[in-house]
């Protein structure tokens, strides 16, 4: 059992540090900060959606921004397209499970909003769906994938493709990054010295 663990731990570890060794995604993290940032500042919002684990990084994503991460601070917008029991099974039951995150898109989408979507293969049809209407919409497009980025690659502004094909240290990596895409929303919103300090809710 002990071998068990190490091997698990020297995986995740080996995925780790080629994404950290990986200009690419660094890139593409920092300017889904500055893209997310520059929009809530218009007054526009974060959408997230993701199957599974992807739907628990949606939420676990989204609480961070309407709470907060490390440090008080105003709430920022962004909704997950994950939560509402009654919204996903009445698509689902009424159209298709592959029209779930795209009607709320079109309900709750803007132009100039952001849509994150969260698919370790890359391939899940309901955000490939709603990729596709965002693009229409003039909403920006990011993905967080795996597996070489998959249909969700061609129909994003930007990605963030984890170099593995292994589900479990895909979406390690992703909510690593997700963390990190926070804090730089954060930083491009409130300034490059935010959480360097204390800070304080707004009065």
């Amino acid at each position: 059992m002990k071998d068990l663990i190490k091997r698990q731990l020297n995986q995740s570890i080996a995925t780790m540090t080629a994404v950290l060794a990986d200009e690419t995604i660094h890139d593409a993290v920092v300017e889904a900060g500055r893209i997310t940032a520059e929009a809530m500042k218009a007054g526009r919002k974060l959408m997230v959606c993701g199957n599974g684990g992807s739907a628990a990084d949606s939420q676990h994503l989204v609480a961070e921004f309407v709470s907060r991460l490390t440090v008080d601070r105003p709430a920022l917008r962004a909704i997950a397209l994950t939560t509402d029991t009654s919204i996903l099974t009445a698509i689902g039951n009424d159209y298709h499970y592959d029209n779930v995150f795209e009607r709320q898109v079109e309900a709750l989408g803007n132009e100039g909003d952001v849509l994150l979507a969260i698919s370790t293969s890359g391939n899940s049809k309901n955000c490939v769906k709603a990729l596709k209407l965002a693009k229409t919409m003039g909403i920006h497009t990011i993905s967080y994938t795996g597996n070489g980025g998959g249909a969700m690659k061609d129909l994003s502004d930007l990605n963030v493709i984890i170099p593995s094909g292994i589900t479990m240290n895909i979406q390690e990596s992703h909510i690593a990054l997700e963390h990190i895409y926070c804090m730089i929303v954060e930083r491009f919103y409130f300034g490059p010295d935010f959480g360097k300090k204390p800070q304080h809710l707004a009065e």
